[in-house]
């Protein structure tokens, strides 16, 4: 029961709230009480948890008392209960917590509603301690087939020295592994799902999902070693004559043992597989049996050590020569024999010679040299550790030969393979044994991976894995030793015991009795591949449930009970393809390829979170360091290299491509893992890097701000200018899309919220990469102004801005959008920014377009830094512009040189190394044309207009507040006498004082009207409309045919009185061109001629 602390009264009236409280389950303090904080065991006295509102005051019922808090108390904070539960609720949510049974559902999946409090069925409380539940599952797991069927040939094969250096370099790996893996399993409680669960929530979905997959493939893969294993004890040592290939000839022997395994194999995999099936509580159950067969044998070889000391047992080996024979077919290592004062033969003699007789033709080697008899296992104090201290390599085919027995070499050796000698069935290196004892020490990650099973996992897990680790590092090293120390090397580097009669060769060591270790080891392989089978398929549910990998979505689902049937078909079809591949020795070095990628990136975690201080990075193991992490991770890394360069770079190129594949098509997931924070401290190191100076001239690229118009349903108006923009910039810098919706934040969030939803879906639609800002402001005007000043962090601001023209500006009757725009254009020009300005947007290319053959048309009147010449080229590493060629105008007047201007013009061209034609204009000075003086006369004719109508506009308006005055003046006079004072000042319009300004503005307006006919334009407006008229002229006449038309944008006049006539400039200016850009730069060189 869990405890809880209850808030008494003391004081008067105590004895009545005492009965009360025992009467109704709670208590209302009198006035006069002190509160005081007592123990109570009383389970429930804070509440269900429930956000409910409750007061003793209003409308309080029986239902009501017990809440989460009383309204008296905790009034202040009643209208944050919804989203900020009391803290009582939170700790009585925490001590009911009970972490999930292995296989089922993480703790974090709130979003299933399944598991609610009425339907959940009551868990069995965790109880397994370090001993029971870590220790012994990792000591199980990790001693295995390598070290029954493996070790005694790897030590004679690499010798003592280089059996040690593959033991400590692998053993450290696995130490330096788990104590990383403890820092991260004490960081938090770690459900089911053991490793893959502690990289993916360390490193995210992406890899989590790339190393859980590999993770789960070596896990397959161990269950076909584990099988082989099984089959290869079977075959060889407990029923060799339930072979079905025999090899007739001893050079068949090997395809006809790789064939026997894939049959036996196979048929082993679906007995297990259906075992697995039918239930796994029975696999659990005999786990306990397998864990006393490997200890029973560990046990075993110790005694039968012990023992040779100072009772070697007695296996003769029989040598021809130095070489080691096969006796499998001869008793005694004779060539002849006296029977009854008769020579005869042997068999040994039939299996070099012809024929029995004495005097038939036999093998060379056979006749120059004796047969000798040693002992298998010369014992501890034999001395024979001298001879096994360095190994003996060699290429497939070679003989086992003892080094200090005479020899007399035999000219003709190419029959040598026919012959019974035991020989390598494998080409032997150092890298190699390495790969093949890597499996030995994995099953690490047995304890974590019933972290939902045990009593205290945080205290467990370190303890059980590390003592495991030590002791298996214990059992390895003292049996290289030993192994080195009591048994003759021709003896160890027989793999298959050829030359002992087919015995296990660590059998023929055993005390009592040999098939104490044949029995253990297979059923040890036995269990071990039961348990990959039922772990393997409950990993993959794990990652398939998560959802971060879209196509094993299927393998989620399984049985009613939860078991994974779709996940185990899938690991019994990888398992398949291990069996087939038959080979021990080729199986092994493929699932450590797997494992040490799963034990690289728990150390990479480990770091990771280390070196970034993570808030939440506080383990209660507290023996870990950044440095030993990244030890163990580069130890990792090694030890795939040596181990097979070709398998890890194929177990990379899987996990890569896992990696790249969930990054682009899985479901987003957030779990506050490393590589977050990672990417946060590397932006954080970038921008304070940036900041300390701009960008060279080299550098300097487009930082796009595009400023967006929304529609009425906030959706974007001119989709074309984002595509526009990804074309610009091709994924390559900053790009910050933003709008403004008018009003407050506080009245407008839900709209800015869903404005930067549909942002954000255009963005994607038309693949620009880039941020997304919506802001809400009192006005349009300062919206965009904030923007402009403030978009952007550090060094990564923008320094251009894209927008669209304001298309309708002439048939709006509000003069705001264009004068938002000519404000923007000042601003822009005050911020020393750039600005593009799209005219006929909508019209622009999509991203799927390819436009052919034309051009981009560049007309250079006025150089502001370069970016005309720049865009082009930009545009055109885009493949919607790519076949495009670029033509550069400039305008010559007429005391210019224009064949110097082009020549001049090309040159500068080719030192920017831009490929364009080059073409002069000559304008010549003309006489302003009647056309030009009319058009100017118009134009300001129409602005008059529109003020004489914003007049009216505004004498409308008083009429309104007339008649409004009126209807209010009856209430309002009581009112005003009582409170009007000799400093009242009344602003009403009176009716005599309306007649005499509404008469005073028409005659103004009339006067106005008959001016209007009469009016001269202005000179400078004429001179204006005049470089407008003539400069379009020139443009349409040599660019109406261009894709894109490139024009540097005139100012807008400082004085704000014509900021009208400035928007009709440009209207005349861009007149007959369809596709438009208007450029400006922000006053600094963006381009430059040095490399």
């Amino acid at each position: 029961m869990s405890d809880r602390f209850v808030v008494v009264p003391v004081g008067q009236g105590n004895e009545q709230c005492s009965e009360s409280e025992g009467a109704e389950g709670y208590s209302i303090e009198p006035q006069d009480a002190v509160p005081v904080l007592e123990y109570s065991r009383e389970p429930n006295r804070y509440g269900d948890g429930m956000p409910k509102e409750s007061s003793p005051f209003i409308n309080n019922t029986d239902n009501d008392k017990g809440n989460l808090y009383d309204g008296k108390n905790m009034a202040l904070f009643e209208e944050e209960m919804d989203s900020n539960p009391m803290v009582s609720s939170l700790l009585n949510k925490l001590a009911n917590y009970t972490n999930l049974t292995q296989g089922v559902k993480e703790h974090e999946e709130a979003d299933d509603d399944e598991g609610s409090a009425k339907t959940k069925k009551p868990v069995k409380s965790p109880a397994l301690g370090t001993l029971i539940g870590v220790y012994l599952p990792c000591l199980q797991n990790i001693l295995g087939v390598i070290l029954f069927l493996r070790l005694t040939w790897i030590v004679g094969t690499a010798g003592i020295m280089e059996s040690l250096a593959i033991v400590v370099m692998t053993c450290s790996c696995t130490m330096l592994t788990a104590i990383s893996m403890s820092a991260i399993a004490t960081n938090g409680v770690v459900p089911a799902g053991g490793s893959y669960y502690m990289i993916s929530r360390s490193l995210g979905p992406e890899f989590g999902g790339a190393v859980g997959l590999c993770f789960y493939l070596g896990t397959t893969f161990a269950g076909s070693m584990y099988i082989l294993g099984t089959i290869e004890i079977l075959l060889t040592y407990i029923v060799p004559s339930a072979a079905i290939f025999k090899a007739e000839k001893k050079e068949d022997e090997a395809e006809a043992l790789l064939n026997n395994m894939r049959v036996y194999g196979t048929c082993c995999l679906t007995l297990m597989s259906l075992v697995v099936f039918v239930g796994v509580k029975y696999v659990n159950k005999l786990a306990l049996v397998f864990l006393a067969c490997v200890i029973l044998s560990i046990l075993a070889i110790y005694a039968g050590v012990i023992k040779t000391a100072f009772e070697p047992p007695d296996f003769p080996i029989c040598l021809l020569g130095n070489r080691t024979l096969q006796n499998h077919n001869f008793d005694q290592c004779l060539k002849t024999m006296e029977v009854d004062n008769v020579t005869v033969t042997t068999k040994l003699w039939s299996l070099f010679c012809d024929s029995p007789d004495l005097n038939a033709t036999c093998n060379e080697y056979f006749t120059l040299n004796n047969v000798t008899v040693i002992q298998g296992i010369p014992g501890l104090t034999s001395g024979v550790i001298r001879d096994n201290i360095w190994g003996d390599y060699g290429p497939n085919g070679m003989l086992v030969e003892n080094k200090h027995q005479a020899s007399e070499p035999a000219a003709d050796t190419s029959q040598d393979i026919y012959m019974p000698y035991v020989a390598n069935d494998i080409t032997t290196f150092f890298t190699l044994l390495v790969g093949i004892y890597f499996p030995s020490v994995t099953g690490i990650m047995a304890g974590s991976n019933r972290s939902g099973d045990l009593r205290d996992a945080q205290k467990s897990i370190p303890i059980g894995t590390i003592m495991a680790i030590a002791t298996t590092t214990f059992i390895y090293i003292s049996s290289v030793i030993l192994f080195g120390a009591c048994i003759e090397g021709v003896v160890l580097r027989d793999k298959f015991g050829d030359s002992v009669k087919g015995n296990l060769v660590i059998g023929i060591l055993a005390w009592p009795s040999p098939w104490v270790i044949v029995i253990g080891s297979f059923f040890s392989c036995c269990g071990a591949g039961l348990q990959s089978l039922t772990g393997a398929p409950r990993l993959l549910q794990a990652i398939a449930r998560d959802g971060i990998v879209p196509f094993l979505q299927v393998f989620g689902h399984g049985k009613a009970n939860g078991e994974p049937t779709w996940a185990l078909l899938l690991t019994g079809g990888i398992c398949e393809i291990g069996i087939l591949i038959a080979s021990l020795d080729a199986v092994a070095p493929i699932l450590s390829m797997f494992f040490l990628m799963c034990y690289l990136f728990v150390n990479l975690a480990c770091a990771l979170q280390t070196l970034l201080r993570t808030p939440n990075w506080r383990p209660r193991f507290k023996f870990y360091h950044w440095a030993l992490s990244f030890l163990g991770a580069s130890l990792c890394l090694s030890l795939m290299f040596i181990s097979s360069w070709y398998y890890a770079l194929v177990a990379m190129l899987i996990a890569g491509c896992i990696y790249k594949y969930i990054e682009y098509r899985g479901a987003e997931k957030e779990w506050g893992d490393g590589i977050n924070g990672l990417s946060l401290n590397a932006a954080r190191y970038a921008l304070i890097r940036l900041e300390e100076a701009p960008p060279h001239t080299k550098n300097w690229r487009p930082q796009m701000l595009l400023l967006l118009n929304l529609d009425s349903d906030h959706t974007v108006k001119h989709p074309r200018l984002l595509s526009f923009c990804t074309q610009l910039k091709a994924g390559k810098g900053l790009t910050i899309v933003g709008s403004v919706l008018e009003g407050t934040y506080m009245t407008k969030e839900a709209e800015v919220k869903k404005a930067e939803q549909n942002i954000k879906s255009s963005m994607t639609t038309e693949r620009t990469k880039g941020f997304c800002h919506v802001v809400a402001s009192s006005n349009l005007r300062d919206g965009f102004s904030h923007l402009i000043q403030t978009a952007g962090l550090g060094g990564m601001k923008h320094n251009t801005v894209l927008m669209a023209w304001p298309g309708t500006w002439k048939q709006s009757n509000d003069p705001v959008s264009w004068k938002n725009f000519i404000e923007t254009v000042r601003e822009t020009t005050a911020a020393h920014q750039a600005l593009l300005v799209a005219k006929n947007v909508d019209s622009f290319p999509t991203n799927v377009d390819r436009l052919g053959q034309g051009t981009i048309d560049v007309w250079w009147v006025v150089h502001d830094g370069g970016l005309l010449m720049l865009l082009p080229f930009l545009l055109r590493q885009h493949k919607v512009w790519r076949k495009c060629k670029m033509r550069i105008f400039t305008v010559a007047n007429m005391d210019d040189n224009s064949i110097q201007m082009k020549k001049d013009l090309q040159m500068f061209l080719y030192h920017l190394r831009l490929d364009a034609e080059v073409e002069v204009v000559e304008m010549h000075d003309s006489d302003i044309s009647a056309f030009t003086y009319e058009k100017t006369l118009v134009m300001e004719q129409r602005s008059q207009m529109l003020k004489q109508m914003q007049l009216s506009r505004t004498e409308r308006e008083r009429e309104a507040q007339l008649i409004h005055d009126r209807n209010t003046a009856s209430h309002a006079a009581l009112n005003d006498k009582a409170d009007a004072g000799p400093d009242r000042v009344h602003m009403t319009w009176t009716k005599d004082k309306f007649l005499t300004e509404r008469n005073r503005n028409r005659a103004e307006a009339n006067m106005g009207v008959r001016d209007i006919f009469n009016m001269k334009p202005n000179q400078s407006n004429v001179r204006r409309m005049h470089t407008a008229v003539k400069l379009n002229e020139v443009v349409v006449n040599k660019s109406q045919g261009a894709h894109l038309v490139l024009l540097n944008m005139p100012g807008p006049p400082k004085n704000r009185g014509g900021d009208e006539n400035y928007m009709e400039f440009l209207e005349v200016l861009l007149e007959g061109l369809n596709r438009v850009l208007l450029v400006r730069g922000g006053g600094r060189e963006v381009i430059t001629i040095y490399s």
